[in-house]
C-alpha cells in the first residue's frame, strides 16, 4: 500500500511515497534550472542539504542526472529528456565537454568557457571560471555573450551556414543594439568572416566587449553542424596575441574534436 490511514484523519503518505516525491522534485527542478548546485536546489525545494546530496547520488547512479566536472553544477542527462519529448542540445554538449574543459583547464591555467547560440546571442553553458585562478570574472553560467564583439560569438558565425548566418545577421541588425552596429558594417563583417574562416579560430583583442581581456574561439563541429564554440579568455596585458596563437590554439581544436566525437 502507499498510503497508511491515521486513526481518524485521511490517509497519510508513507516514508516512501515522500521520498520517491522528494526525488521527482529534485529532479524537475534540475531540469528547470538547467544547471545548479546540490545547496541551490536544497535551498529552493526548502529540504536538508544531506537529503538533497543524497538524492542527487542516486539519481547520478541511475543515469537521470549528471555533475559538471567543471562547476558541480547538476544537470539533466538524455535519459531523463528521453521521458518527454524535448531534446536540448545545450545540455547534450555540456554533457560532453564538462571532463575535456576540466583536463583543459589543468593545462591552460587561463579560464575556458563552453557556450552555445541562442537567439541571438553566445550563452555560457559550461566554464573553468570558478576553478581558474587567473579569472577576474565569476557566475559566468547562463551569461549571454554578444555575436559580433566576442571571439566565441564570431566563430560560430563563420563556422555556421552561410544560410544560419544571414539569418542571425537580420535578427542582429534589427535588434540595432548600438556597441554592435560598427561591427555590422558589411565590408568589416564580411572581412571578418572571411580572415576567421581562413584562421579557423576567432580572436577578439582589441578591447572590444571587455577591455581587459582578449580570447580565442573554435567552433566545435560535427557533419557541418556547430554544436557550439570552446573560448580561452586572458588579461590583455599579461599576454601577448601571438604567444596566445601560439599555446592556446592548438589544445583548443583538439578539444573541440574531442567534443564533437562525444556528442
Amino acid at each position: 500500500m502507499s498510503k497508511e490511514r491515521t486513526r481518524n484523519g485521511p490517509p497519510r503518505q508513507s516514508e516512501g511515497v515522500r521520498a520517491f516525491k522528494r526525488g521527482l522534485d529534485v529532479l524537475q527542478e534540475v531540469n528547470r534550472s538547467g544547471g545548479i548546485r546540490a545547496g541551490d536546489v536544497a535551498r529552493a525545494l526548502d529540504l536538508p542539504r544531506p537529503t538533497v546530496y543524497r538524492l542527487l547520488e542516486t539519481l547520478e547512479e541511475l543515469g537521470y542526472v549528471a555533475r559538471s566536472a567543471s562547476d558541480d553544477r547538476f544537470r539533466v542527462t538524455r535519459l531523463a529528456l528521453s521521458l518527454g519529448d524535448g531534446y536540448d542540445p545545450g545540455v547534450v554538449i555540456c554533457q560532453a565537454a564538462a571532463p575535456y574543459l576540466a583536463e583543459l583547464s589543468k593545462t591552460l591555467v587561463w579560464p575556458v568557457d563552453l557556450s552555445t547560440y541562442e537567439n541571438a546571442a553566445m550563452v555560457v553553458q559550461e566554464t573553468t571560471h570558478s576553478r581558474s585562478p587567473l579569472s577576474i570574472d565569476r557566475g559566468m553560467i547562463g551569461k549571454r555573450l554578444p555575436m559580433l564583439r566576442t571571439s566565441a560569438g564570431r566563430a560560430y558565425l563563420a563556422a555556421c551556414p552561410a544560410r544560419e548566418r544571414d539569418l542571425i545577421v537580420s535578427h542582429l541588425r534589427r535588434i540595432d543594439e548600438a556597441d554592435d552596429r560598427p561591427f555590422l558594417d558589411q565590408d568589416r563583417l564580411d572581412q571578418m568572416i572571411a580572415e576567421t574562416t581562413a584562421r579557423g579560430y576567432a580572436i577578439r583583442s582589441e578591447g572590444e566587449y571587455n577591455p581587459k581581456t582578449a580570447s580565442i574561439a573554435v567552433p566545435i563541429v560535427r557533419d557541418d553542424i556547430v554544436f557550439g564554440c570552446i573560448s580561452i579568455i586572458w588579461i590583455r596585458s599579461a599576454l601577448s596575441l601571438d604567444e596566445a596563437v601560439a599555446g592556446f590554439v592548438a589544445p583548443l581544436r583538439e578539444t573541440a574534436a574531442a567534443i564533437s566525437i562525444e556528442s
